[in-house]
């Protein structure tokens, strides 16, 4: 069976050559239609270059990035229309702030997709109602608490009925109380067959929702496997000690 998505030997670094940092290093992974796939490791190792890369807010040095079997890379392509397809949601929310959450939900299908407003709308709160949040649909973001806004930017990128999510730390500037709630939606997203691609801190709900985890460090994949091998049967010494420390810090 084709990967929904594959990167192949991905290539990305930073700053000029004397000061040249290499932050992705010969990368590859494949996600099939609807797995989840989640990026683990310390911070700097790559997670959130890969998935910029991957939505084509990066361009990439060398390989290439491929969506069900066509290279979305290609130097000169444009990107909006595979940025369609897929959804981004970031650590901070990225809501405007001047519009409602109806009105936030409801621009980019309107503007990008050209539906109408009506079906927008109707199709946002049908949204907003499946994630607990009907009631905040006339709500400004700065009404929201962390987690609501969060779950509204979750619900932003799904109202574009996008084939692949892509989830960078997206709990990492919530209050310990507020995860919860945010993961909660990951997982009816997960049960609803989502493709997603997640870059995380919280090693608990990786090892619960993954098909398959990776382990970065500097910019290489130094491991991948299911999470029940991954986290209790690591191969590699730098995997275990990472874990060591994720464990010691109380977070496995």
């Amino acid at each position: 069976m084709n990967a929904k998505l594959s990167v192949r030997d991905v290539e990305k670094s930073f700053g000029k050559k004397l000061d040249r940092k290499v932050v992705l290093d010969h990368v590859s992974l494949d996600v099939g239609e609807h797995e989840v796939v989640c990026l683990i490791g310390a911070s700097g190792s790559g997670k959130s270059t890969l998935l910029r890369c991957i939505n084509l807010l990066e361009p990439i040095d060398d390989g290439a990035i491929l969506l069900d079997g066509v290279d979305i890379s290609e130097p000169g392509l444009d990107p909006d229309p595979i940025r369609r397809r897929i959804g981004m949601v970031f650590q901070s929310y990225n809501l405007f702030p001047h519009m409602s959450v109806l009105h936030n939900i409801t621009l980019g299908p309107t503007k990008v997709l050209k539906h109408d407003t009506a079906s927008a709308r109707s199709a946002a709160i049908e949204l907003l109602d499946r994630f607990s949040l009907a009631d905040k649909a006339d709500a400004y973001p700065d009404q929201l608490s962390g987690g609501q806004q969060q779950r509204v930017a979750i619900v932003r990128a799904l109202a574009m009925k996008p084939e692949l999510m892509l989830l960078d730390e997206v709990t990492a500037a919530l209050d310990p109380v507020l995860v919860g709630e945010v993961l909660n939606v990951i997982r009816d997203m997960r049960a609803e067959g989502m493709t997603m691609v997640l870059a995380t801190h919280e090693m608990g709900f990786a090892r619960e929702i993954s098909d398959t985890v990776c382990f970065l460090k500097d910019g290489v994949i130094l491991e991948s496997g299911p999470p029940a091998q991954l986290f209790t049967d690591p191969a590699r010494a730098e995997t275990r000690e990472f874990l060591e420390r994720v464990i010691a810090s109380g977070r496995l």
